[in-house]
This record gives C-alpha cells, structure tokens and sequence, in this order.
C-alpha cells in the first residue's frame, strides 16, 4: 500500500468526479451538549464547505488529484461561501442550480472531551434540477456519488458506467435513487448505519459490484471483494473531531482506485487518511496536514 507521500508523488494526478451535496457548516465545539431549555458558549466556531460528496472531493485534491464537484450552489452567502473554500482546496466546481436556488446549512455541535458530533442538516430549497446535461467524463478515472441531488446522480453514474469507470456509491443512509445507483455501482462503501429497505445485508448487497465496505468508526471496517472478504482495522488515534471521517475516507478511497491501486490496497490507505482527519481539530486541519505531507 503506498504511504501518503508516495501517493501524492504521483504525476500526473488522477481525475476524480464528485457528484452530490455541498453545504455551509456551521460547526461549534462545546465542552457539553446542551440538555433542552439549556444555552451552551462555544469554545470555537468555524464555518466551512460540508456535504459528503465535497468534503471527499476536498480529500481527493488534498491528495494530488484533480477533483470536479458536480453539485448545486446557486447564488447569495453561503454559496459564495461554499465556493471560496472549494477554490482554496482546488476543486473544480460545476454549479447545476437555477435560479432561485439557496444552498443547505448545517449546524455542528462537537463534543471537545470525545470528538463526536450531533449534526442538523439543512434541506435548503431545492428545486427540480430537471433534464441535467450529459457530464463530460472523457478524463475521469473514477465517479464518486452520494446520492443526493437524484437527477445529477443518475445521470453522472449512467454515464460512467457506460464509460466503463468505476462508480463509488457512498451509501450514509437510503434515498430513493439508490435503487438506481446500486444497479450501476462497482463500489459502494455504506456506513454502520445504512440499512437498505429490503433488509439486504451487506453480503447480499455485495453480490454484482466488485467491492462493498462497511465502516465502523475505530472499529474495524469490513469488506466484500471478488468472493473475499475481511476486515481493515483503524490505527489507534487519539480523536479529537470525528465530523466528515467518513467522507474523508471515501475521498480517499477514489483516490486509491483511481491511482490504479487494487481495491483493498486503496481501502487499506483511505482508512490510514481517515484516521488522519480525525486526529486534527476543525474542518480543514487535516487537509492542512495532508499537504504538509
């Protein structure tokens, strides 16, 4: 498995497109959750780019890739928000919103003595992002997807898989176009939480796609691949922010296969990423870490 130093060596980088939520998070630590009726001072507050699909598209650039998030911002603050992070980590962003479109934020409160975090997400107002163009993956090597904005997912995995790429799901909870996505998929890596409505397991769903992982948090994360199957153990880490490790993970997972590692190679390094991120305190300390090498 190529260490982090080795991976950013790489040149050319590969070509990653990220297709799914961005957000505005609203992130504050606090030394204890406030119990109902109860107010809290935060001991520091950031605001920063969030979603799955854009944080593992800030991962991959980290990296050395070549990252393109495929997403809706539209226009006012948060959007513009969005957007400064995004050019600071060097994604590409292409902006399928119309009119009218007012991105989601997200309030993060995070537990300074264990490092986890509550999290209220934003719907934002969406609008119908009818009829999205065909995305040009002519210099992909790999299309990740979370599953949020339903007709940009669609169109971007029907795409690669006719392109041949491989299609990471990234499977955090259900949504009705997964149905479509699982169909496409050559990778899906689900979180601990993930239940399908058909109450597949995870080895049922690993049937027809060449890898399915489970993550655990600082549990050992599992995997089906090819007929194999097994478990990748984390590092011990002393957590101090575990927001968006997942995603991190996943970005780096991307990275990995499209580097043109196998697949438990790449699960093996994302996981050593990921448990990077959450020895770093704030959203982008561990990018920071990451560029230092």
């Amino acid at each position: 498995m190529p260490g982090l130093s080795e991976a950013k060596g790489a040149a050319p980088g590969p070509v990653g497109w990220f297709v799914g939520l961005a957000t505005l998070d609203v992130i504050q630590l606090v030394d204890v959750l406030p119990a109902p009726n109860q107010k809290t001072t935060a001991k520091q507050t950031w605001l920063a780019a969030g979603g799955p699909a854009t944080v593992a598209a800030i991962a991959f650039a980290a990296l050395g890739g070549r990252a393109v998030l495929w997403t809706a911002l539209g226009g006012g603050a948060a959007a513009d928000a969005i957007r400064a992070d995004l050019a600071s980590a060097g994604v590409e962003v292409i902006d399928a919103a119309p009119d009218g479109f007012e991105v989601a934020t997200s309030s993060v409160l995070l537990d300074a003595a264990t490092g986890e975090r509550a999290v209220i997400s934003g719907s934002g107002h969406r609008p119908h992002l009818a009829s999205p163009p065909k995305p040009d993956l002519t210099a992909a090597d790999v299309v990740l997807i979370d599953g949020h904005h339903a007709e940009l997912a669609a169109a971007a995995a029907r795409e690669a898989a006719a392109s041949g790429l491989p299609v990471v799901v990234d499977a955090g909870s259900h949504k009705p176009v997964f149905d479509q996505l699982l169909t496409l998929s050559t990778d899906v890596i689900c979180s601990a939480d993930y239940v399908h409505p058909a109450g597949l397991t995870p080895a049922e769903l690993a049937a027809g796609r060449r890898l399915l992982a489970v993550s655990h948090g600082a549990d050992a994360l599992v995997w089906w691949s090819d007929g194999e199957h097994g478990v990748v153990q984390p590092p011990s880490a002393s957590v101090v922010d575990t927001l968006s490790a997942g995603d991190v993970l996943h970005g780096a997972y991307a990275f990995g296969l499209a580097s043109g590692w196998s697949r438990l190679a790449a699960l093996e390094f994302a996981v050593q990423v990921a448990s990077i991120r959450v020895r770093r305190l704030g959203p982008f300390a561990w990018r920071h870490a990451m560029a230092a090498g």
